[in-house]
């Protein structure tokens, strides 16, 4: 059987896990079942004997973060795609099928999300295969989750009555009430759709021009002018004109003799905290506990908790979910998960950044974290990795005083450049050139004080950055 390409959706924002999930850092990023990431562990999904060369496309703001978590897991980061505003699953497959098919119009291309929780690596790759017949004739192909509850936060595929290995697709249907999605259950051949697709590249490529003509346009526009950034491929802005809609949408409910594949293995999108803890195995008491800070439960049942630092204690109380973060704190009725993308929402509109980074900035050299700030004046943590480089760059408003506290760092100040070491320390006057780098083999710590009128990050002026980013980043 020849080889299945898997491209990775990883653009998503999973503003519902607000406020672990921030636009920044969302929750495909996040180890929120064991060691690895959801999107390492997607990776590692797919790359057994079934799968070819491993293709991701993300957002452009998340580059470095994909490519520094492929590399933890020994995974190439060669076939980074990036698209300069996001958009919908539609265009994404019509990227995808375009870049299968410059090496060859029959390879089939196998669409997934990067932020699911899938417990059966290997029923996946049994499923993927069963597709691939069909795909090979040339049938658009999807999967189906068998359904263990009425659940009326996914969509629904319902199916033709069969004895094969697929069945065929009567019809997609949306997000449904309790009702609807009792009798769905009841009734049989209905199943989640897990939003996973697999196609022969020409299938797609010829349904888009039958049915999305202008995005298959847009899209291929985008593809010729694509850049080389570092080690990534950028498509054009002309990207930006693509349509903003779902392959169920464009492409899917049109095609003719789709084909679904039921998928048997437990299954989520993660969409919400309570899907989360619905996936997740629980106590005596139907507690699900995550994060590194303690928790303690006391007379609690059927409720999430997740610290990343504090101390935190349910006492009393059933069907909750607590998330505190260090910047924030959300408490929430677990069948009212859904609704925290209005929390989001409201913080988008108020302004600030709560919506959008956590307290720790994570950049391709490391992080920075705010430790306290009050008028003119703000003191963080800083780590750089080994290897790592910050730009340089001056302020025009602030001061900087740096201390080392573990390690060996790089510093270039003006036309200086001298080696520090734990607890020695260094000045940067207002408009004075500097950069901080990390020559060693272990990371580096430090605390940074600064003092000014202003103190926002926007106030760097960046002069050479190895990263390639631009002022604003």
């Amino acid at each position: 059987m020849r080889k299945v390409l898997p491209f990775i959706l990883c653009g998503g924002a999973g503003t519902r896990l607000w406020p672990l999930s921030r636009e920044a850092y969302p929750k495909q990023f996040h180890r929120l079942t064991g060691p690895e990431t959801l999107f390492q562990q997607t990776c590692r999904r797919l790359s057994g004997p079934l799968f070819g060369d491993l293709f991701v496309l993300s957002n452009y703001r998340h580059r470095f973060l994909v490519a520094e978590q492929l590399e933890e897991i020994g995974a190439p980061a060669k076939n980074i795609v990036l698209e300069p505003v996001s958009r919908n699953t539609a265009p994404a497959a019509c990227i995808a099928a375009l870049i299968a098919a410059r090496a060859d119009a029959d390879a089939l291309v196998l669409l997934t999300p990067s932020d699911h929780m899938i417990a059966d690596p290997g029923a996946f790759a049994r499923a993927v295969e069963v597709g691939v017949p069909a795909a090979d004739a040339g049938t658009l192909v999807t999967f189906g989750v068998e359904p263990d509850c009425p659940h009326t936060g996914y969509g629904y595929i319902e199916t033709e009555p069969g004895e094969g290995p697929d069945r065929k697709v009567k019809r997609f249907v949306e997000k449904p009430s309790r009702k609807a999605a009792e009798q769905y259950l009841d009734a049989g051949g209905f199943y989640w759709n897990a939003g996973i697709f697999l196609f022969k590249a020409a299938t797609m490529l010829d349904l888009l021009k039958a049915h999305a003509p202008h995005l298959l346009e847009v899209c291929h526009a985008s593809l010729d002018m694509a850049t080389e950034d570092l080690t990534f491929r950028v498509l054009n802005g002309a990207y930006g004109d693509a349509p903003a809609i779902s392959l169920d949408y464009a492409v899917a409910e049109k095609a003719p003799n789709m084909r679904c594949v039921p998928l048997k293995t437990s299954w989520s999108d993660v969409g919400s905290w309570e899907a989360l803890w619905s996936f997740l195995a629980k106590d005596a008491a139907g507690n699900v506990v995550q994060g590194e800070g303690q928790v303690i439960l006391e007379n609690t049942s059927n409720s999430l908790a997740f610290s990343d630092h504090a101390c935190v204690a349910l006492v009393g109380v059933e069907n909750l979910v607590v998330v505190v973060m260090e910047d924030a704190v959300l408490v929430a009725a677990k069948d009212h998960a859904e609704h925290i993308k209005l929390v989001v929402e409201y913080l988008k509109g108020a302004g600030g950044d709560l919506a959008l980074q956590h307290n720790r900035v994570y950049r391709p050299w490391g992080w920075y974290q705010s430790l306290n700030r009050g008028e003119r004046y703000q003191v963080k943590c800083i780590m750089v990795k080994p290897g790592g480089k910050l730009s340089l760059q001056s302020h025009h408003h602030r001061s900087e005083h740096w201390v080392v506290v573990t390690g060996t760092v790089e510093v270039t100040r003006g036309e200086e450049v001298a080696m520090l070491s734990e607890n020695e320390s260094t000045y940067i006057p207002v408009g004075k050139k500097h950069r901080l780098a990390n020559p060693g083999k272990i990371p580096a710590f430090l605390i940074e004080v600064q003092s000014g009128a202003y103190l926002d990050e926007d106030d760097i002026v960046r002069f050479d950055d190895i990263y390639q980013r631009s002022s604003n980043e």
